[in-house]
This record gives C-alpha cells, structure tokens and sequence, in this order.
C-alpha cells in the first residue's frame, strides 16, 4: 500500500510538471499560472521524501509543519483582522458617505476686446419744446388743432376774440387817414408861406401817432391768432372752444422731435476723457431691444456743487418720432479704443459681503491606495467607491470684477482665460465637491428672460 501511494503521488508530480511545462510553451490552456503547477508540483515532492524519512522523524516533520502552518493562519487571520479588514471598513463607510457628483453647467473664461465705456442713467429732451400760452387774454372763438397732431413752422393753432381791435383798428386807420390828408394839406401851405413851419410840425407829429395806433392794434389782433413758432408735434389740449382764457395759460406743449437731446449727469472725474463728438449708445425701457446712436453735443460749463456732478447732453437722429421728451434712457459714452479684457458670464459670480468668488471645475485627485486596496478585494457586490482619478472637483476662488455690459462681467483676477468656471449649480457646492457637467442646464441670457 505504501508502495502504491508513493507512485501515485510520483506521478502526480510529474502529471503536474509536464501540465505546467505544456502551458510555458503554448501547447495547453489552463485557469491557472504555470507557477501554481510549480507549487503543487514541489507539494507532491515534499510529500514523497516526508514519507521516504524513518517513522520517529517523520512524525517531528509533520508535527512541525502543521504547527507552523497553525501558526501562520492564525498570524493571517490576525493580520486580516486588525489590518485589513479595519481599512476596508473605513473605505467602505468614506464611500457610502462620499458625497454624489452635483450637475452644473460650465464656460470657459475667454478673453474679449471691450472698449472704455462710461454708462450714466439720463432724460430724454426735446431739440426745442414749449408751452403755447396766448399773450393777450380772451374768450377762444376757433381752434384749428387736435390733440397729439403734427404740425407746421407758422401753422395758426388758436384765435381769440378780437373784435374790439379790430373795431379799434378801423378806428385808427380812419384817423390816420384824416392825418395824412391834413399832413399833405399843411405841406403845401407851407411851401406857399401862409403858414408857419410848427403847423406842419405838429401834422407829421399826429400822422405818426395816428400810425403807431394802427400798428399797436395789429399787433394784439396778431397776438390773438396763436401760430406754431417751429414744427413739432402738439400735446394734449387743456382748451375749449368758448373758454376764457387769461394771459400766460397753458392751452397745450409743443415738442420739436426730431433730432432729440438726452441730459444725463456724469461724474466729476469723467471730464478727463468726456468731450464733445464722442460716440453715445442709448436704450430705453419702452422700445426693448433697440439700441440708438447719436454723439455727445456739448457739456456744461459747471459742475453741481451738491452732486459733484457735470451734465452732458447726447443728440439722436428720431425720425420716426418713438423717442419722447421725459424718458428714461440708459446711456452708454464709448471714451477710448479697444482692450482685451477677461470675462465670464454675470451667472458664474457669487456675490457675499466677504468678497466675491467663483467656483473653477478642476480634475479631482486619484483616490488613495488603501480605498482603492479595499475596494479591489470587495467584488461587484461592494458599496461604490468615491470618484475614480479624473474626476471633477470644483475649486473657490476669489476675484475682483470690473465693468458689466450685458451678460458677461470683466475680471480683473482670480481665473485665467480657457478655465471653465460654473455658471449654474452654485448653491448646492462647496470647496472640492464634486460634480458633472451638463450645459443644458445653462440659464437663458437676460435678453430673452421674460419680464414678469
């Protein structure tokens, strides 16, 4: 029996070399490394001579080997114990805990060329507006306009009664008549010498009074016919037919619309590159989305001693008359040439009383070896693991920002140009979270937000 088992376990050794051998060189396909057929192989020799040695030794060999093999599984299970598994419990709660990617939308800081501009908050004014009001008083016996029409240099707006002049006109014409027949009369008296020189003196002297009346009472007869002094287009009418007005009452406004003026006040410290003929931008709340062009006309010659502020006045071409005395206008002054400034949109700013940040995506780090140990010995059934390297992690920054025009702000520092900075989904982030982006979450520029 002895016999038999030591040529069996002969020949398994050499069964397992020759298997070993025949993978090493391709001719076999095996589950297993060419190394583990090695092992057994040796196992099977170790065995061969253990039972070759005599019976007293034999049984120290085999006493020894099994308390060494005692020893070391229990050296392993220790080891697994108070090692191994303490470190993939801690990486199994820090990836069950590890906070899940939060989905932003990012853009790229780019680098655009933007002009010097100073914006200011103005009024619309007419190129020439007043209030037509009459200058002799009267009952208003026709009116030949209507409210909010378009009118002519000279067009007649208003009469009032002027019956008594003209009564008073026919009166003094007919005495200026009788001097001037009077006044012809002396001339030839006197070039014949039967009258003396006063007499004619005294006829031209009452001819020019009697012609001084005449023209006095045209003149308020003209005054009771109320004319457009320039074309404009009228207000609204505070008259009515048959209404008695007194000197000075506002019968309606005369606006002059085209070209119109915007007032608006500037700083102090803009006289340094404000000047006449620069060019002006304009917008107002009434025509949305129209942007008008004009230049700046002329500046005051004062600064306010209250506000410390200078007034400029912008002109505008308004043809189709849209623009109106009163409005608010949102001005722009272009002052200089183009500069390359660094800009992100106005939705990637969080704006604190601490300063004000940006959060920049950035790839996270690798994860440590210990977690990824863990992790390799969990199989699929294990919890998941923080993000692998390559990840994306977000990074707070603090910038100084500059000048808005539109939907992009310039930054002054803080973010360099092709960084992509998040520009929605910043209230669920802090420093080193992680996230995913996804650019359809990207808000509507302001242009195309509706107005509540």
């Amino acid at each position: 029996m002895r016999r038999v088992t030591n040529w069996l376990l002969f020949g398994l050794a050499m069964a397992v070399v020759a298997a070993g051998s025949a993978e090493r060189l391709g001719v076999l396909s095996a589950p297993v490394s060419p190394i583990a057929f090695g092992v057994a192989s040796a196992a099977c020799a170790a065995l061969l001579l253990v039972r070759a040695l005599p019976l007293k030794v034999r049984r120290a060999v085999v006493f020894s080997v099994t308390l060494g093999g005692l020893a070391a599984l229990t050296a392993g299970l220790a080891y697994f114990q108070f090692v191994i598994k303490p470190t993939m419990v801690k990486g199994f709660i820090s990836a069950a805990f590890a906070p899940k990617p939060t989905v932003v939308s990012a853009e790229e800081a780019r680098t655009e060329q933007w002009p010097p501009q100073l914006t200011a908050i103005g009024t619309m004014r007419a190129y020439q507006g007043i209030i037509i009001a009459p200058q002799a008083a009267g009952v208003i016996t026709a009116i030949h306009f209507e409210s909010g029409g378009d009118v002519e240099d000279g067009q007649l707006l208003v009469n009032i009664d002027d019956s008594v002049e003209r009564a008073d006109l026919a009166n003094g014409l007919a005495q200026l008549r009788n001097a001037e027949t009077t006044l012809a009369r002396q001339r030839l008296l006197v070039a014949g010498g039967n009258t003396p020189q006063s007499t004619l003196e005294s006829a031209v002297a009452a001819r020019d009074s009697a012609a001084a009346t005449v023209d006095r009472t045209r003149a308020v007869i003209a005054q009771k016919a109320i004319r457009a002094p320039f074309p404009g287009r009228l207000g609204l009418r505070n008259a009515d037919l048959g209404q008695y007005v007194a000197v000075g009452t506002a019968l309606a406004t005369l606006q002059e619309l085209d070209p119109i003026y915007a007032d608006f006040p500037v700083p102090e410290g803009a006289l340094a590159t404000l000047a006449a003929g620069q060019d002006v931008s304009m917008t107002v709340d009434a025509i949305p989305g129209r942007t008008f062009e004009g230049k700046i006309k002329a500046i005051d010659a004062r600064v306010s001693a209250e506000s410390r502020n200078v007034t400029a006045r912008a002109q505008f071409d308004n043809p189709d008359r849209k623009l109106l005395p009163g409005m608010f206008a949102n001005v722009t002054v272009t002052t200089g040439a183009s500069a390359a400034v660094l800009t992100l949109p106005r939705t990637a700013i969080v704006y604190s009383l601490y300063g004000d940040t940006v959060f920049v995506v950035k790839n996270g780090p690798a994860a440590p070896p210990a977690v990824q140990t863990a992790n390799a010995g969990q199989g699929a059934s294990a919890a998941p693991a923080p993000p692998p390297a390559g990840g994306l992690v977000v990074e707070r920054r603090f910038v100084h920002v500059g000048a808005t025009r539109g939907d992009r702000v310039a930054i002054q520092n803080g973010v360099k140009a092709g960084e992509q900075v998040v520009t929605a989904g910043q209230i669920k982030l802090q420093d080193k979270s992680p996230v995913t982006i996804d650019n359809t979450l990207a808000l509507p520029p302001p242009s195309v937000t509706p107005k509540p």
